[in-house]
């Protein structure tokens, strides 16, 4: 299904308040800001209750997607109190400690950064100095039977079936360094809290942002999800990864030509004083409810395709050196 093909169900934009939510979220604004509370977050944080509402609707239709997206679904412990005592370690030891711990216990990638208030919805705080960003990775061939059905709902499942392992993740994580006399606190998905996730996933070497809105990880490709914790236990920072997916996507079309409402575009955007690529949101949000959550883009990327990944940065990275050489 092309742009062309696709209407929105009327109800989607009869529940749109008067505003749009690429307003919300500070397109074409050249100042830096804060990003504001915005469709994921609770209802008293936005004006998008109604839309909020209309688009979740199929999702507890579906006794499928209920049976991951529920209260009984296993998404890791509640946080314990935290000891009276620390444990002393070095910063480098304790950064190799919590990434092992992390990787032991169902996390497939691990990062850390510094806590950045660009990072913190307005209207909220994080009071940690560190960011420790954890990484899950989806199965591509049930990610990529998106778009979803009701009676088949094949790529939604796996996507609530993921977010709840970065969930477990985190809780563990962060009840472990609770139990060593730190503070931290997790920050699982897909409803926000006070943590903007990409950014500090960015900062984490978790990769680049693609044209899809979404990252591209040099392993996975877009075929992965995050959770996070925050903490002052003293960590090392890592640093960012370049894998050429900047100068891939600028002439990539697949996702843009894939989008059936078409609302990814064609060159990056300003958004909120850094030009980058960006989504539209009232283009893509009734699709995303109509299917349950989409997930095409990220499906189709060819950086998400097993294996791929790897070679397309190694490709990418390599034209670049020879063309800086001529």
């Amino acid at each position: 299904m092309s742009s062309r093909e696709y209407s929105p169900d009327p109800k989607y934009l009869d529940a749109f308040p008067e505003k749009s939510g690429n307003d919300v979220n500070g397109l074409g604004e050249d100042e830096r800001r804060p990003p504001s509370p915005f469709f994921w977050h609770p209802k008293d944080r936005h004006d998008f209750g109604d839309l909020q509402d209309a688009v979740m609707h199929n999702f507890h239709t579906s006794p499928d997607i209920q049976r991951v997206y529920n209260p009984n679904a296993d998404r890791g412990p509640k946080p314990i109190e935290r000891a009276e005592t620390r444990v002393e370690q070095s910063p480098a030891a304790w950064t190799e400690t919590v990434k092992s711990f992390a990787l032991s216990h169902e996390a497939d990638q691990v990062g850390i950064t510094r806590m950045d208030p660009s990072y913190v919805f307005d209207g909220y705080e994080i009071g940690e100095p560190w960011l420790i960003v954890i990484g899950v990775a989806m199965d591509h061939d049930r990610l990529n039977a998106a778009p979803d059905t009701l009676e088949n709902p094949v790529s939604a499942v796996e996507v609530g079936e993921q977010y709840n392992r970065a969930a477990r993740v985190s809780r563990n994580l962060a009840n472990y360094i609770l139990s060593r006399g730190y503070n931290a606190k997790a920050f699982p998905g897909p409803w926000a809290s006070a943590l903007l996730m990409i950014p500090p996933a960015i900062e984490a070497g978790f990769g680049q942002l693609g044209k899809h809105g979404s990252l591209i990880n040099r392993q996975f490709g877009s075929s992965f999800r995050l959770s996070a914790v925050s903490t002052d236990m003293p960590l090392v920072a890592d640093a960012r990864d370049d894998i050429g997916a900047e100068e891939f996507c600028a002439n990539c079309q697949v996702c843009s030509k894939a989008c059936p409402p078409g609302a990814i575009f064609d060159t990056k955007q300003m958004v909120r004083g850094e030009r980058k690529w960006y989504v539209d949101f009232d283009k893509c949000i009734p699709y995303f409810g109509e299917t349950m959550g989409c997930a095409i883009c990220i499906g189709r990327c060819p950086w998400s395709k097993p294996g791929t990944a790897p070679r397309l940065a190694e490709k990418m990275l390599a034209r670049r050196a020879r063309l800086a050489a001529e």
